[in-house]
């Protein structure tokens, strides 16, 4: 793959975590905790704002932790969903339909 992506398809450059902490913007990841904050009745600090990508060897956003797609993925020792012959699945199912354009990346992988 040319650019970072996430185990789901979603495209980590655009994310504004990974934006955000690519530049160690600290006013944009403090706008950012705040608005996720609220969004997703969290209390994040600017800090918690830091991601490198999903899949990469360096910082993750708290919730890639927690992801269930990111956890089979890893599990069965892939780098995407594009490569599981299950694909669509139950696990991975809440995010495209939320996201539909992260599943039109891993159809455009496969």
């Amino acid at each position: 793959m040319n650019k970072f992506l996430s185990a789901c398809g979603l495209d980590c450059p655009g994310c504004e975590c990974f934006e955000a902490h690519q530049a160690n913007d600290l006013v944009r990841k403090e706008d950012i905790a705040k608005r996720w904050s609220k969004n997703y009745d969290a209390d994040l600090k600017a800090e918690a704002i830091a991601c490198d990508g999903c899949m990469s060897e360096g910082v993750h956003f708290s919730w890639c932790g927690k992801c269930p797609i990111r956890a089979c993925v890893e599990g069965k020792g892939y780098q995407s969903c594009a490569e599981c012959e299950s694909f669509p699945c139950s696990t991975n199912e809440f995010l495209y339909n939320a996201v539909p354009a992260a599943k039109e990346t891993i159809l455009q992988l496969r």
